[in-house]
């Protein structure tokens, strides 16, 4: 073969290997960009394992089916701060995708919109940090992890002289960390939006926890920082042995008898996205809301422990209080003020697993608003929805 045939056809086999490597993250990269576009929000919503590496969680052959009745009538309208909101309105202006009402371990109401049906799977955002706490809380009692007074560098040494160097787990838990993060999702060039392009190229999570600093006294402040909970399934991973998709198997998937396969989005070395990258169907959302209304029992299996479930869902310090109406924070649960002992877990663009134990009430409602980050629209507001949530009696 004529040399420059062999220079032709090795600049050809170059080219061939650089898009078989870059394509996929040129897709994860575009996917990132336009992510929230108003055009491609709710299809991109369910289809992050269309372009994204995950890991697959898969359906235990016994599955739970929650008993139904007819879909009940929604309440017409509800109250927020002096105001009357049409519910089905509420709904659609927040681009609800699904929404589902449990009481007495019934669904008494289940709808799907936008093309979603109860197949679809859905990412979670941080609703998925309310999953990694309670896997936090088996962990401790199967003694992989002591206990949360410890510090974060007792199991992860390659953290020492980060922001997260002498916080407790404690704080980790309770976004109290002293951390300094700017968490705006409307701001492009946000510690969030800079963590989210790195994710979208594949780099390591735990190298970005670790670029980290501390701004504030740990344990005085609640300052939401997402990465904490990364910092959580980092002690997770080494604690245990086990992928958080592995021990999530075992130890929430397969007892409450997930009926659909599901996924965690994964980064370039494999690990999960913990702080949001949960992706499930509305049903089994559900279970962890019927889960800790059942105070971690199981069809008679304490899975997960009564203890735990009790602390996870009170604010137990002055930092974490509820303070002029808005929420307070437990262990990766927003904490409302409420003589009922609400509480419920919250991801951006809307979606919500809300749990009243004294109605034995569990409401999850997926979403793709791309008007989340406009603070004057109501339906964005989780506020309003908490009070939707109420007015199911």
């Amino acid at each position: 073969m004529k040399l420059w045939k062999k220079i032709v056809f090795g600049v050809l086999a170059l080219l061939i290997v650089a898009a078989i490597w870059f394509y996929p993250k040129y897709e994860m990269l575009q996917l990132s960009i336009h992510l929230f576009d108003e055009d491609r929000i709710v299809e991109n919503f369910r289809s992050f394992n269309k372009v994204w590496p995950v890991s697959e969680l898969k359906a235990p052959v016994e599955k739970h089916v929650y008993p139904r009745t007819s879909n009940i009538d929604l309440p017409l309208t509800f109250e927020y701060d002096g105001e009357t909101f049409s519910t089905e309105q509420f709904l659609k202006d927040s681009w609800t995708t699904g929404f589902l009402v449990i009481q007495n371990d019934t669904i008494v109401y289940e709808d799907y919109y936008l093309g979603n049906t109860e197949s679809t799977r859905t990412i979670s955002w941080s609703v998925a940090k309310s999953f990694i706490a309670t896997l936090f809380g088996i962990a401790i009692e199967e003694r992989h992890i002591k206990n949360i007074e410890e510090t974060v560098e007792v199991y992860l040494p390659e953290l020492i002289g980060s922001g997260y160097e002498g916080v407790r787990i404690k704080d980790v838990l309770q976004m109290s960390t002293g951390v300094a993060f700017n968490e705006d999702y409307g701001d492009f060039n946000s510690d969030i939006n800079r963590w989210g392009r790195g994710f979208a190229l594949g780099e390591s999570q735990d190298a970005f926890a670790a670029t980290l600093e501390n701004e504030l006294e740990p344990g005085t402040v609640n300052h939401y920082v997402s990465i904490n909970t990364h910092v959580l399934g980092m002690i997770l991973t080494k604690a245990t042995g086990r992928t958080i998709t592995d021990y999530m198997q075992e130890k929430i998937y397969d007892p409450l008898g997930m009926e659909y396969d599901g996924y965690w989005l994964i980064d370039g070395s494999k690990m999960e996205m913990a702080l949001g990258g949960l992706n499930l169907t509305l049903r089994d959302f559900a279970k962890l809301g019927s889960l800790y209304v059942h105070e971690g029992d199981w069809n008679g299996s304490q899975l997960v422990p009564k203890s735990w479930v009790a602390a996870s869902t009170i604010a137990d310090g002055a930092h974490v209080q509820p303070i002029d109406g808005d929420f307070g924070y437990g262990y990766q649960w927003w904490i409302p003020e409420s003589t009922e002992g609400e509480y419920i877990a919250l991801g951006v663009y809307n979606q919500n697993i809300y749990i009243n134990p004294s109605t034995n009430t569990v409401i999850v409602k997926v979403s793709a608003n791309p008007h989340y980050n406009d603070p004057s629209y109501i339906p964005s507001n989780d506020l309003a929805a908490l009070e939707l949530y109420r007015s199911f009696r």
